[in-house]
């Protein structure tokens, strides 16, 4: 992830968050900086609490070792289908683990006032956590916008940004730091022989 002052968008290069509640897959794929190591999901307490500041389960609910590893396996799964996001495939390993999970998620169709249909949970807790983001990647899925939801192209960063180009052809979570670094990078191998 890129430094920022306080005064700049908590994204990278400014850009806005992914719009509606894609922003909250977005937030939940990078409460971890994959280049400084910092991780906001250290033990079950600490992933309590950013559940609970997101409103997703109540203060009083339990979240074990197992919730963690589930959760920080369902992140990086989504991660890797943000990745897959530039060129339009992914690799079978996250899929088969979100499909497995989705099986479990006790999902259902549920509609609003006004006609409009979403997936909602019907278990408590962390798997009623997952079944919701599952829910909401899926509703964007359809609506289009889970498209432009892409992982940072540099490896070490591989950070959530939405892709507001018009072309949707964005490769890094900021132009200014990862895209500079890899440009900075490719051309030194190339003059390097």
């Amino acid at each position: 992830m890129v430094e920022m002052s306080a005064q700049e968008s908590t994204e990278p290069g400014r850009r806005e968050p992914a719009p509606g509640e894609l922003g909250l897959v977005q937030a939940f794929v990078n409460t971890v900086d994959l280049e400084s190591g910092l991780e906001e999901f250290g033990d079950p307490d600490s992933l309590r609490r950013w559940l609970v500041a997101h409103d997703l389960i109540e203060p009083s609910s339990a979240v074990s070792d197992a919730d963690l590893r589930l959760v920080i396996q369902v992140r990086e799964a989504l991660r890797a289908l943000a990745m897959a996001n530039h060129r339009g495939e992914s690799n079978a390993a996250p899929v088969k683990a979100l499909n497995q999970v989705a099986d479990s998620a006790r999902v259902v169709v549920r509609f609003q006032k006004g006609g409009r249909a979403r997936l909602e949970p019907q278990l408590p807790g962390v798997d009623g956590v997952i079944g919701r983001i599952l829910g909401i990647v899926y509703t964007a899925t359809v609506e289009g916008t889970w498209q432009r939801l892409k992982a940072c192209r540099r490896e070490s960063c591989r950070w959530l940004y939405y892709d507001r180009s018009k072309n949707r052809s964005s490769s890094w979570c900021a132009m200014s730091v990862c895209g500079n670094r890899e440009k900075a990078k490719a051309y030194r191998r190339r003059h390097s022989s």
